[in-house]
């Protein structure tokens, strides 16, 4: 690696330099003389030594098997606890699916020392968050704390090892196979193409491959499985032997080695597990098949079997899915989605343990047959050998996979992650190494290779997604069935274990002291003010080279108050501002900033527009130049603007198809009322953004993108010095007389009244309750009325979330929040439930917040509220984005650094009867809007919780009245048969337009969850 190589892909003091011989070398003499005394072996220690880059650790392993990698970074006073154990859903059999993903959500109910729902309060109430995920290969469990609290999580973590399975009872067992099937329902089953991944997989492996099943299992299976057989799952592959722990942040290597061996040296050492290895699926002929779906856009899904993660040819593999459909420039994009024959395509390579897959997925317009599609695909792939691999293509690929793996590496969680993932699947926690150099000496001819062997000419197969009310548009009739030819039934993997619990000589029951708490200091900031009334605000970060600027114009939706009938015009101007400039076309564009490994994106908001940046610090010259072009020279083509429009439209068409973007929409209507355009989605409406032209874009661009409406956020490793003339050219941005406008005041609704919406044989109901509260203001009413939510709806361990999703089993998780910016937003609590449970669901929603406003908040909770906000300020600035969020914050609300400390004294002094003041006046159940999307054969289940029930519409309009207008119309057109044809086309037309559709808000994703949920 050369030395220019070597500082692009440094990482600062975070990390280390030294090689794997140089390491083993060390380890091998510290072995000889490093026996901790609990036994803990020091197998290896990477250091700063050599010339390849690293992540310094030290490994050690205990007599029981368990491995443990300590890397410390001392740049935060946080710390990252990491348990991964080598079981997925490839461990299991046929008839036993979904066992790995059932047990992950059974490590959280507790053990033997640890109560029912602690694990999840006791993390909290430190400060931290936690979760944990399942894949095909293994299952991890974390923690992010401040660094004082490190004993506590490890204690934690190895009670669920060592002394679980005493605590897993039948009622738990019921409990969480609810909630994971109300995950399925979630995620699969009432979510659009998804279930695309489970038909994908059943045909691309043989009968009784781990990888023939997705990790959510069958519903079948879970319900024959009884609390025994996940009792065997866990004995067999849950040992110490079977797992690595990985502890960074600011620790001392030497504490946690001795934690590690008082609290997980006595577990007994499980079952020997051994690596799988299987055969790539052989494929004779292209299998076709194709299921129906509740969607807009039929989907072709094309899947060719490559090879496993850390074969050779894996990273050519990866480059080729880029070059294909990654990039502007790509075959794909050009010849199908700019071509407008495609909504969207793309490639990718996704590597497991057992496999890869080469898939390449497209969504064609509405009433377009896949089998045209496939051509196109199919053409795209060949054109690939025709020019696209280049060594300029390979290049920006290897550019743009470094900067990204420097930045994954920001986080001790990225670190501790990498760490964990490289040891338990290659056993060498120091692979960093090899794969730069596997990036570093990518050529044209391994990707030209690679092409030839895997996808050239070789079998696929090809998945067709189609509308239920359109199943001819398959790309080919379905030629393949499973087949059990060939399976053999592996042996059995559960006979004669048992349970045998560890004997310690200490008191295990007993949580351990935290230490004392960490000094959190909010990052120094420096600030300029451009000439042109630009805010700049920035801070300097040298853990990583690189630099995050957030720049956010104000306005966004807003901006349409005045301009209803051109509403989803803030979106569109966005979405063209990612286009072309006057210097670059949008291929050339892309082209350079992959080039740099950096990234612009513009993207539309309710209230604001932002442009993000991203750069290694070395290339911010060259990013910035490309900034200066994106912001203030877009060129707004004709033709950009033509396909982006009927791409929105097509989007804006699509929404009804989704439950969750169903439910949004209609709460958004009631609460804003018809006269803020807030009730009108970020998109648009058919009718609005089927009046926007091209010159609408240019004037709204040329009015309302101003410097003295915005503010920028900087954070670099390099000082304001240094940053400050790099800034030059924004001095050219004009200022302009923008109008910000007030927000409306709707009418209050006068009683809690239900609001129904149909959506047949929905698996699942969607649930939104609340009303329009207030702006945000961060030390003031606002700020206690979130500490006073906190335990109704915002923490993991929130009343509602308990009742609904833990005690229930209603629902896969269930929260409340209260939203708000320089305008009142909304308090919304919300779920997605079980089709079954939707009425109780509703009610035991209104009788949380009723029993709350009655009976306050308890003296635990106060405490558990107190001690969760309160240590969690360690954890907010820790990477670049989040600074740059703060920062963010400061700026947009005229906030001083230290409202912070304001906080802590308002959260400190915090009482139960503030709380109850703050509940009383903020949550008035009696005037909420209750909102329910569902299947319309649980409606008189809801007509009998006492609400009057008014039935809409998918456009918000009441069902009787959309009845009535419909049989007018039917009436009018059948008394006058011979009416011009343009009559009738005009009738159809105004029946079938939708002029309420709303974007989809994924609020668990849009970084404002208030806790995260025990995902898979």
């Amino acid at each position: 690696m050369t030395r220019n190589q070597l500082l692009m892909l440094g990482l600062g003091a975070a990390l280390s330099v030294g090689t794997p011989a140089a390491s083993l070398a060390q380890a091998k003499a510290a072995t000889s003389k490093s026996t901790a005394t609990g036994g803990a072996k020091l197998v290896e220690k990477v250091t700063r030594k050599g010339s390849e880059l690293v992540i310094p650790y030290e490994k050690y392993v205990l007599p029981n098997g368990l491995t443990l990698i300590v890397t410390e970074d001392h740049s935060d006073p946080i710390a990252h606890v990491d348990v991964t154990y080598h079981v997925g859903s490839a461990r299991e059999t046929i008839g036993k699916s979904g066992f790995a993903h059932f047990f992950e959500h059974m490590m959280f109910q507790g053990s033997d020392n640890v109560g029912d729902e602690q694990h999840f309060k006791i993390v909290s109430s430190s400060g931290g968050t936690l979760n944990g995920t399942t894949n095909r290969d293994r299952t991890n469990y974390f923690e992010t704390l401040p660094n004082n609290q490190v004993e506590t999580a490890l204690w934690l973590e190895a009670d669920r090892m060592g002394f679980l399975l005493d605590a897993v009872t039948q009622k738990k067992f019921e409990v969480q196979r609810s909630t994971v099937k109300n995950e399925r329902g979630q995620n699969y089953d009432n979510r659009p193409y998804g279930l695309a991944g489970e038909v994908t997989s059943k045909a691309l492996y043989p009968y009784g491959h781990p990888y023939s099943w997705m990790t959510i299992g069958y519903l079948e299976d879970l319900d024959r499985s009884d609390v025994n057989d996940l009792k065997n799952f866990f004995l067999r592959w849950y040992g110490p032997n079977n797992a690595t722990v990985t502890v960074g942040g600011d620790v001392k290597t030497a504490d946690v080695v001795k934690m590690v061996e008082k609290y997980f040296g006595s577990i007994q050492r499980g079952p020997a597990v051994q690596n799988m290895k299987l055969p790539a699926p052989v494929l004779t002929q292209d299998r076709y098949v194709s299921y129906q779906d509740n969607v807009r856009f039929p989907m072709l899904r094309m899947v060719f079997p490559t090879v496993p993660q850390y074969h050779p040819d894996e990273t050519p593999l990866d480059a080729l899915a880029e070059i294909l459909g990654g990039s502007r420039d790509s075959p794909l994009y050009q010849s199908l989605v700019k071509k407008q024959k495609a909504v969207q395509a793309n490639a990718s390579h996704p590597t497991s343990e057992l496999a890869g897959e080469f898939a390449i997925t497209a969504l064609s317009y509405p009433g377009k047959g896949l089998d045209s599609l496939e051509i196109g695909v199919r053409k795209s792939i060949d054109a690939v050998a025709k020019g696209s691999i280049t060594d300029e293509a390979v290049a920006r690929y290897k550019a743009s996979v470094e900067a990204d793996l420097i930045n994954s590496l920001s986080s001790v969680s990225g670190k501790v992650s990498q760490l964990a993932a490289y040891q338990t699947f290659a056993g060498n926690p120091n692979r960093l190494p090899q794969e730069l150099k596997r990036i570093q000496g990518l050529t044209k001819a391994d990707v030209v290779r690679v092409y030839d062997k895997y996808i050239k000419g070789k079998k696929a197969v090809v998945v067709s997604v189609v509308p239920k009310t359109a199943p001819n548009l398959v790309a080919k009739a379905d030629n393949y069935t499973v087949s059990k030819d060939g399976f053999k039934a592996p042996k059995d993997e559960y006979a004669g274990l048992k349970y045998t619990k560890a004997k310690d000589s200490f008191d295990r029951s007993k949580q351990p002291a935290a230490g004392t708490n960490p000094v959190v200091t909010v990052p120094p900031t420096w600030n300029q003010q451009l000439p042109n009334k630009l805010k700049v605000i920035g801070t300097q970060n040298t853990e990583v080279p690189s630099t995050t600027l957030l720049l956010t114009i104000r306005g966004g939706h807003r901006l349409e108050q005045n301009m209803p009938n051109k509403a989803g015009i803030s979106a569109l101007t966005a979405a063209l501002m990612n286009e072309s400039t006057e210097k670059y076309t949008a291929e050339q564009f892309a082209a350079e900033l992959e080039k740099l490994g950096s990234s612009i994106q513009v993207n539309a908001g309710a209230e604001n527009t932002t442009v993000y940046v991203q750069s290694l610090t070395k290339n911010l010259d060259k990013t910035l130049a490309l900034l200066d072009q994106r912001l203030l020279h877009p060129k707004f083509e004709q033709a950009d603007f033509d396909r982006l429009k009927k791409q929105t439209l097509e989007g804006i068409a699509n929404q009804n198809t989704q439950p969750v973007v169903v439910a949004d929409k209609t709460f958004a209507r009631l609460l804003y009322g018809p006269n803020d355009i807030m009730s009108t989605p970020t998109s648009g409406t058919e009718a609005t953004v089927g009046s926007i032209t091209l010159d609408d874009v240019k004037q709204f661009y040329a009015q309302n993108y101003a410097p003295n409406v915005s503010h920028l956020v900087v954070v670099s490793d390099a000082d304001q010095k240094a940053i400050e003339p790099k800034l030059a050219f924004m001095q050219q941005w004009q200022q302009k007389d923008v109008k910000l406008p007030v927000a409306t005041q709707p009418a209050k609704a006068d009683k809690a009244r239900l609001y129904f919406v149909n959506k047949d044989n929905a698996p699942q109901s969607e649930i939104r309750i609340g009303y329009l509260g207030m702006p945000y203001d961060a030390t003031g009413e606002y700020y206690r009325a979130t500490l006073a939510n906190y335990i109704l709806g915002g923490a993991f361990n929130s009343r509602i979330n308990l009742n609904l999703r833990e005690d229930k089993g209603y629902t896969y998780g269930a929260r409340s929040s209260f939203q708000g910016t320089h305008y009142p937003g909304a308090f919304t609590a919300q779920a997605g439930v079980r089709a079954d449970a939707t009425a109780a669901s509703v009610k035991e929603f209104m009788s949380e917040i009723e029993n709350y406003r009655k009976n306050g908040i308890t003296d635990e909770e106060l405490q558990f509220v107190k001690a969760s906000i309160g240590q969690s300020d360690a954890l907010r600035y820790e990477t670049g984005q989040q600074k740059a969020g703060f920062l963010a914050r400061l700026v947009e609300y005229d906030l001083k650094p230290d409202y912070v400390k304001q906080q802590s004294d308002i959260l400190q002094g915090l009482t139960k009867q503030d709380v109850a003041a703050s509940v009383q006046k903020y949550l008035p159940a009696e005037n909420m809007y209750l909102v329910v999307t569902g299947d319309k054969k649980y409606l008189p289940e809801l007509q009998k919780l006492g609400y009057e029930v008014v039935e809409l519409d998918l456009n918000g309009n009441p069902v009787t009245q959309a009845a009535a207008a419909q049989a007018a119309v039917q009436a009018a057109v059948e008394a006058a048969p011979t009416a011009p044809e343009t009559q009738k086309v005009k009738v159809k037309t105004k029946k079938d337009k939708d002029g309420n559709k709303k974007d989809k808000d994924d609020s668990q994703k849009n970084g404002k969850a208030p806790f995260r949920m025990n995902a898979g």
